[in-house]
């Protein structure tokens, strides 16, 4: 199993959040705060984009750590990713993000 493809099927290789904490690059974590806070229409600060992922060990963003009912369900159900749960299918939650994101679906079938 990949272990950068996130409980919901997003791909944190590929997350800016993620590449400026490897990095530690300031200018890319600041481009990523105004652009998450401009999306989701809250106040995201650069000190809070430090990220290694969904399912590894490190650093998570305030959301990923503790907000995201996504990763709170599927580490309360005990599954890899959303892709081994039985409820997949019909599950609203699951919903915000393979609703418009097509890859992050397929992912999760691959992840099976």
């Amino acid at each position: 199993m990949n272990k950068l493809i996130a409980y919901c099927g997003l791909d944190c290789g590929k997350c800016e959040a993620r590449e400026a904490t490897l990095t530690d690059n300031d200018g890319l974590r600041k481009k990523v705060a105004k652009e998450w806070s401009e999306l989701n229409g809250v106040t995201i600060t650069p000190e809070m984009i430090n990220c290694t992922g969904c399912r590894v060990a490190g650093a998570k963003t305030p959301f990923c750590d503790k907000l995201c009912p996504i990763r709170q369900c599927a580490m309360t159900k005990n599954v890899e990713t959303c892709g081994n749960c039985p409820e997949m299918d019909g599950c609203e939650k699951l919903a915000m993000i393979t609703g418009n994101n097509a890859q992050a679906l397929e992912n999760l079938k691959k992840e099976k």
